[in-house]
């Protein structure tokens, strides 16, 4: 098979964080986030760009989790990062996430996730590009719904990779 040069699963990684580019950027000028959306959005903390407390980092050295709800400010969004201001335990932190860092992206007011395969850190390269959409709760339910297991069947809605449409070397 014929090695894929034009890499479309970055392109279409790249696309999907298109998507919480323009959520971001929409709520960031009106300052508020419509109806009942709220954000879910995991990030690896020692990724290139991020820039968190050291506080924080002590506490998360490798991935967090941020929910952008009610209490959020100083929303700025460029093509390449977020900035925002959130409280952790009435302590107010400014956050600088770049998009490459987000690992997951998770709004249960519509069940909508989308999930990144980032390296960590110290990872020289990526072995796999995978983009998963998990199926999510029913309505009501709190977490979201978890991935397959290893050797799970694969019902519709679950895991998709985008290796099993990468032509192999």
């Amino acid at each position: 098979m014929a090695q894929d040069h034009i890499r479309y699963d970055i392109l279409a990684q790249d696309a999907l964080r298109g998507v919480i580019r323009k959520v971001l950027t929409e709520v960031g000028a009106t300052g508020r986030l419509p109806g009942d959306h709220h954000f879910f959005i995991t990030f690896l903390t020692g990724a290139p760009g991020v820039r968190i407390s050291q506080h924080l980092k002590s506490k998360y050295p490798e991935q967090m989790t941020i929910v952008i709800q009610h209490q959020f400010w100083d929303l700025k969004v460029t093509e390449s990062l977020f900035e925002i201001g959130l409280s952790f335990s009435d302590v107010p932190e400014k956050l600088v996430i770049p998009f490459n860092a987000v690992r997951g992206f998770y709004d249960p007011s519509v069940n909508f996730e989308l999930e990144f395969d980032v390296p960590l850190a110290d990872d020289e390269e990526i072995t796999t590009s995978e983009i998963t959409a998990y199926p999510v709760p029913a309505e009501g339910a709190d977490e979201p719904a978890a991935a397959p297991k290893d050797g799970e069947e694969k019902k519709p809605g679950s895991v998709v990779s985008l290796d099993a449409f990468r032509k192999k070397q």
